[in-house]
């Protein structure tokens, strides 16, 4: 039966090679796509790696973890937006609430 050590030394060589093949591998993968860009005239835009522009209306940036912006309802006084949501209300809403002002005079119509 092998020793803790002498397993952990066959550990080692095996996180060794599987990072060797993982680099050879990866090496492969990208020779091919590049062969398969450059024999179907492929561009980044084809692919989704850039910004379409605007007149194609589409858009290719990936937010993983962003959640897109709620439309806003309010507008303050020097042309702050707020969408009214969850969380803490915008300082310049709580100054004018404070004031006496009414979340209705800041709706946008």
């Amino acid at each position: 039966m092998p020793t803790y050590l002498e397993l952990k030394e066959q550990a080692e060589k095996l996180l060794a090679q599987a990072e060797q093949m993982r680099r050879q591998e990866t090496e492969e993968a990208i020779a091919d796509i590049k062969a398969k860009i450059k024999a179907y005239g492929l561009t980044a835009q084809d692919l989704g790696l850039t910004t379409a522009s605007s007149s194609a209306g589409q858009r290719a940036t990936r937010r993983s973890t962003a959640k897109s912006a709620s439309p806003a309802k309010y507008r303050g006084p020097n042309g702050e937006t707020w969408s009214g949501g969850r969380g803490r209300k915008p300082q310049w809403v709580v100054d004018a609430l404070a004031r006496g002002k009414k979340l209705e005079d800041f709706a946008i119509r």
